[in-house]
């Protein structure tokens, strides 16, 4: 057994008992190629509206049990959903959480951090703002400084989603997730078994590991998508970049995903985020080829939405 697959074990048997274990859902969807089976992933039904709290709660928890993790508590800087995660898995372990956010987070989720009893600092007007006081914060305070897609424990309490989508489904999987900076697709990576794939869904205006991958290396990129307030990152983690053997990368437009997203609610009354439907639309648009014997599965894994849509 692989480590990193052991590690993938150790977190799920650990944060297991504290989370939802979201269910699936199979069915059929409409594709430009015509009617295709799906299995979708509810894992907007977690604990926070999103996936995001698996990582966190690993962290916090991995740290406690290392002697790392103090009074302070944790500390994040996110758009939103890492935030929401880390609030929850800091209410779970029983220790405060602060939360950095762009100052045009979305106010659902401000309001739902705030609800959740996190300390919300709003900075600047990216990501990386955001990022970049929370390290000022956590070397002022002593919190555990958490991220939410380029830190091992993080992308590990991800990848727990693959395990369980490899005990509900039997295999060959092709597993189907959006990308913002890679936490949940180098996890899904780790939990690959022989003949799975795993596809990275970008919108082509916030699509930092498609371009990365088209220049050979991490860039910079530029947003701008309706999904930039899910999937902001500006640059592609790290551990994402060094885990992308193997694994496919597609995007597509605003259009296709608004119209996946639309559809979704149509067809199953399923209202998620713009970010996740790029994973549907990837399907519905065709950008995911047909691989004949392997199940193709969808993970739907943030709804923190208002119900305007």
């Amino acid at each position: 057994m692989s480590e990193a697959l052991t590690d993938l074990r150790r977190a799920a048997a650990t944060i297991a008992p504290h989370l939802r274990r979201t269910p699936i859902l199979r069915s059929s969807i409409d594709t430009v190629d015509g009617p295709r089976e799906v299995v979708f992933k509810l894992e907007y039904l977690q604990l926070g509206g999103c996936f995001k709290v698996r990582g966190s709660l690993w962290a916090t928890l991995h740290a406690r049990a290392r002697g790392e993790l103090s009074d302070a508590g944790v500390l994040v800087a996110s758009g939103g959903n890492a935030a929401i995660g880390a609030a929850w898995a800091a209410r779970i372990a029983g220790v405060p959480c602060a939360v950095v956010v762009p100052e045009n987070a979305p106010v659902v989720k401000v309001e739902t951090l705030r609800g959740l009893g996190a300390t919300v600092h709003l900075a600047g007007r990216r990501y990386q703002d955001a990022a970049d006081a929370a390290v000022e914060l956590a070397a002022s305070s002593g919190a555990l400084l958490l991220h939410a897609y380029d830190l091992p424990d993080v992308v590990t309490g991800a990848g727990t989603i693959g395990l369980e989508l490899a005990e509900d489904v039997p295999g060959p999987l092709t597993t189907v997730a959006c990308v913002g900076g890679g936490g949940l697709l180098a996890g899904l990576a780790a939990a690959l078994r022989p003949g799975d794939r795993a596809i990275g869904a970008e919108p082509v205006g916030a699509s930092c590991l498609h371009q990365a991958l088209a220049a050979g290396e991490p860039v910079t990129v530029e947003l701008d998508s309706v999904a930039a307030d899910s999937l902001g990152a500006t640059r592609v983690g790290d551990i994402c970049w060094n885990a992308v053997a193997g694994v496919e990368s597609v995007t597509v437009t605003d259009d296709d995903l608004i119209a996946a997203r639309r559809m979704l609610w149509d067809s199953h009354r399923i209202l998620v985020e713009h970010g996740t439907a790029a994973a549907l639309a990837a399907v519905t648009t065709g950008a995911v080829p047909v691989h004949e014997g392997s199940t193709l599965c969808v993970v739907l894994c943030g709804a923190n939405i208002g119900l305007g849509i």
